[in-house]
């Protein structure tokens, strides 16, 4: 069953996620084919950047608790996505949960749109953000990250562009896109390579010496008595035991 759509256009290669059947959840293999698609775009010659964007009001609802992805398998697709020597520009109509934010974190540049929304549900659940802290901290704003990571709350694209998460909050996504497209189009591979390279440095360090600690501490959690409840009321649609 194919779960990414490319599309190509002026050396832009479009992937979009659709999966709507479990709203562009990160399963084990929409996981696995996002990561053999950009391997596709960076072998390809003609491919000069690479669009992400999803079919439907959600571009990612995080993990898929029925059919999760491994967390080293998602952490080497967020790692693929920052090391990539093509730039990952995100386009984001709708909703992001979860992991789906560490996700949207990974790529260089991203636009949301005003029906875009974005929570960090994982406290919630019993778990935690744990391996999308790889690309989510290096990028959002500390007093924000202390906020949204503890409280689960909900917030916009205007506020998601303020603490940094997204590039651009615009009403007119394709619009606010076109120039960055187009500038992408003008530089060169090499000089695109070479600049994105400079600018994730410090993000692939992280990687290099926390991710293999953070799968761990991911499993454990995943594997818990409170995960087990917080994600049986999650699918029961009931609030876990320990709500008050």
């Amino acid at each position: 069953m194919t779960l990414i759509v490319r599309t190509e256009e002026r050396g832009v290669a479009t992937l979009t996620l659709d999966s709507p059947a479990n709203r562009n959840a990160l399963s084990a293999r929409l996981v696995a084919q996002v990561r053999d698609a950009l391997a596709d775009c960076a072998g390809d010659d003609t491919v000069r950047a690479v669009l992400l964007t999803h079919t439907g009001s959600t571009f990612c609802a995080g993990a898929d608790l029925q059919a999760p992805p491994d967390p080293a398998a998602f952490v080497a697709l967020m790692r693929q996505i920052v090391a990539l020597p093509k730039p990952v520009v995100a386009r984001v109509t709708g909703h992001v949960r979860a992991g789906g934010l560490g996700l949207l974190a990974a790529c260089d540049i991203a636009v949301a749109g005003e029906g875009a929304s974005f929570a960090l549900t994982e406290s919630r659940l019993g778990l935690a953000p744990a391996v999308i802290s790889l690309t989510l901290l290096p990028r959002v704003d500390r007093a924000a990250a202390n906020r949204y990571y503890l409280t689960g709350e909900r917030f916009d694209a205007a506020e998601a562009a303020r603490i940094s998460l997204v590039t651009e909050a615009a009403e007119n996504v394709d619009q606010a896109l076109a120039p960055v497209l187009d500038g992408l189009r003008r530089a060169s591979p090499q000089g695109l390579a070479a600049s994105k390279e400079l600018v994730t440095a410090t993000v692939l360090r992280g990687f290099d010496q926390y991710a293999e600690d953070l799968v761990v501490r991911s499993a454990a959690l995943f594997a818990s008595d409170e995960a087990k409840e917080g994600m049986t009321a999650f699918l029961e649609r009931r609030d876990p035991a320990w709500v008050r």
